[in-house]
């Protein structure tokens, strides 16, 4: 049964994604000033903090996975998983990674190609492409999962575990008490749905551009702002049909789909294209990847000014971080019954490991044609960056049955992504509630396809990196502070459980001697 409460988290995370819709429609140029001023002062001033958070994550994660926490159930100690481990790992993904995944998997790879990460090497050379596919490991592995992985945990121990409700500032309550019930809690909440709203918006938009792009490819459809708005309004509706069906159905079956259309054109690529090559390109990058991991982790450019750092590394861990609301909350109301162990290495691992396999298959494809066949694909992704995939795949058999194929993937990603954020919004802005209302689900499915109408319309691919960079800051502080919290509450479940132990051991120790005596 949906309950229908909403209170003031909703009424204001509302009201200010109105007002910035209303900024951008009506004084577009502004907004894309202003948010240009925004976006370097936020890097200028804590992309050092963007760095260094990200990195304590991914260090704290395993350290969950491998602590004294690693055998707590996230839920009740005879709890069994809800859902099947493809379907679960089906759902997160889909809702973790899909839009953009497709949209930079050639075209993240041929960009770095093109202008190697930090001039480390010179284009279109053998050292730019093994850079090209080291960073894009780097921006899509370990870290943006180590991020998702502590606030999905800590919504599910504290909701599951400890009876909490699902909302982002219940997790507070072992470092504040109660007064998560009053005003902080409500400003950490709507911080989270206005963080949620901007990153969501940005993959949002990516995927507007990138089916624009198919669609331009396929049929040859402008590729033009009109267009984009039309095809954001159409899979506006398709999405939020799926949303009113609920989290067991529509969610679930799309991401099921996703998945499965995901994994067969991985296959055929791989199968069907230089196949070698990219297990080969597979094989050395995740070795310089791991063995390079904490000084690219930690890598800025304070003694030249560079601002590859900002454009690349520091946009992609704002845009996780402003993800990590919507993500995490979704992976937590998928996740009870499994161990802290068993989720952190699932969520942490297997996604890293597959979009690893993804890039080294498609944007490997894309620089082996460039390097070994000249298929001009690094001229196409200058020009227009949507077309990246579609132009590589057009280098197989049945390549226009791809490019179909790929579009309708978007699409369908586009649609999961879009459904499982309006169900996660509704949430957060409920109390919390397992399953918000339909009339909330639908009033932020309609303002979240605003925001990335209105950040296409006013800045296009620069004014959807700004969004998420910028309005991350803020949530990126409270996961710091959610990981003291979400600490002192394992470390007392710890603790309790030893106690307990002490008194077993020691009753048992009685009986013993009762009966020695006897």
């Amino acid at each position: 049964m949906k309950e229908k409460r909403v209170g003031s988290v909703f009424y204001i995370s509302v009201s200010v994604i109105i007002l910035f819709v209303l900024w951008g429609f009506i004084f577009p140029n502004h907004l894309e000033e202003q948010a240009a001023n925004a976006l370097a002062f936020t890097t200028n001033a804590f992309g050092w903090f963007y760095l260094m958070a990200t990195f304590f994550f991914l260090a704290f994660a395993f350290y969950l996975a491998f602590g004294p926490y690693g055998k707590i159930k996230l839920g009740d100690d005879d709890d069994e998983p809800e859902y099947s481990f493809f379907t679960w790992f089906a759902m997160l993904f889909s809702a973790g990674m899909g839009i953009g995944l497709v949209f930079w998997g050639v075209a993240e790879p041929i960009y770095h190609f093109i202008t190697p990460p930090l001039n480390l090497a010179e284009g279109f050379t053998p050292d730019a492409a093994r850079y090209a596919l080291r960073y894009s490991f780097f921006h899509w592995g370990l870290h943006p999962w180590a991020i998702y992985t502590i606030i999905a945990l800590a919504l599910a121990y504290s909701q599951y575990r400890k009876g909490e409700s699902g909302l982002i500032s219940a997790t507070f309550r072992p470092l504040i008490g109660d007064r998560v019930d009053g005003p902080i809690g409500k400003g950490i909440d709507t911080l989270a749905a206005i963080a949620t709203a901007a990153g969501v918006a940005t993959s949002l938009g990516l995927g507007t551009l990138q089916i624009n792009g198919g669609l331009s490819y396929i049929f040859g459809i402008p590729n033009n702002v009109s267009i984009q708005l039309t095809i954001i309004f159409i899979v506006t509706i398709l999405y939020m049909i799926s949303s009113t069906t609920g989290l067991n159905r529509g969610i679930r079956y799309l991401s099921n789909l996703n998945l499965g259309l995901a994994i067969g054109l991985l296959a055929f690529v791989l199968i069907m294209g230089p196949s070698a090559f990219i297990l080969e390109a597979f094989t050395t990058t995740i070795g310089a990847y791991l063995g390079n991991i904490i000084p690219m982790s930690f890598r800025m450019t304070p003694f030249s000014q560079g601002t590859w750092v900002g454009a690349w590394t520091l946009f992609y861990w704002a845009w996780w971080v402003a993800w990590a609301p919507f993500v995490g909350t979704f992976i937590a109301r998928v996740s009870r019954g499994r161990t802290i162990k068993e989720f952190v290495l699932g969520v942490l691992l297997v996604p890293s490991i597959f979009g690893a396999i993804w890039f080294a298959t498609f944007g490997g494809s894309a620089i082996y044609f460039d390097i070994f066949e000249n298929r001009g694909i690094s001229d196409a992704v200058s020009s227009d960056v949507t077309t990246a995939l579609f132009i590589t795949l057009e280098q197989f058999p049945l390549g226009m049955v791809l490019a179909l194929l790929a579009t309708f993937l978007i699409i369908t990603f586009f649609i999961t992504s879009a459904d499982s954020a309006t169900f996660v919004l509704g949430m957060i802005t409920s109390r919390g509630v397992l399953n918000p209302a339909n009339s909330t689900k639908l009033t932020w499915g309609v303002l979240q396809s605003s925001v990335a109408a209105v950040l296409l319309w006013s800045g296009g691919l620069n004014g959807l990196q700004t969004a998420s960079i910028v309005a991350a800051l803020p949530f990126a502080v409270i996961m710091v502070f959610m990981i003291l919290s979400i600490t002192k509450a394992l470390n007392e479940e710890v603790r309790e459980e030893k106690r307990k132990e002490k008194k077993r051991r020691k009753k048992l120790d009685e009986l013993l001697k009762q009966q020695m005596d006897q």
